[in-house]
């Protein structure tokens, strides 16, 4: 199983963040606690608001019109990048072995998976937005496992957040904490060729 932002999809390229951030006239910082850590971003994550009302609020936040922050939204995500050979591989491993994604996102993040052609790589989405549970909690892991009819010793979770890694282990699972991509995917085949 693995998480989305951060392992799938990571943010290679921050100068869009930081031209963007400077325009507004705040740091790159700043500009992300608004976007991913304000009350509005909580409640997408946990379908209690639809994606489209957060970046209303994020609008609202940033004093722009909603056309200005439509293109806030473009080009804060335009340095980001699919990590496309661990996304290859998790696909390499299906139907033999069942491939979960477990992630904090909004309701717009199984539409943008879909419209990448990269459904075909799970046999299961644990969406927090559709879910109502949020990582650390025990039960998004827990609901993962059970989707899936997995035992949690023998499968294994990748996450770059310190936190969730340890939420993983904590209800069984083995973890990797993604710091370095081609040394995780490194990690996550020895594991899984250890395992059979």
């Amino acid at each position: 199983m693995v998480d989305f932002g951060g392992v799938l999809m990571r943010t290679e390229d921050k100068g869009p963040r930081s031209r963007q951030a400077e325009r507004l006239g705040m740091t790159s910082r700043d500009l992300e606690k608004i976007i991913f850590e304000s009350d509005s971003s909580l409640k997408a994550s946990t379908g209690e608001i639809s994606e489209e009302a957060h970046w209303q609020a994020v609008a609202k936040a940033l004093e722009v019109s909603q056309v200005e922050g439509e293109k806030i939204i473009t080009e804060f995500f335009s340095g980001d990048r699919w990590d496309i050979a661990l996304l290859d591989y998790l696909r390499s491993l299906r139907p033999e072995r069942k491939v979960g994604l477990i992630s904090n996102a909004w309701s717009g993040l199984r539409a943008i998976i879909t419209s990448q052609n990269f459904v075909d790589v799970f046999d299961e989405m644990i969406i927090s937005a559709e879910v109502g549970l949020v990582k650390p909690d025990p039960r998004i892991y827990r609901l993962a496992l059970e989707r899936l009819a997995v035992n949690p010793a023998e499968s294994v979770f990748v996450d770059d957040v310190l936190i969730n890694v340890e939420a993983a282990q904590s209800v069984g699972m083995n973890a990797i904490q993604l710091t370095q991509p081609e040394k995780t995917l490194e990690e996550l085949k020895h594991f899984l060729k250890d395992t059979g």
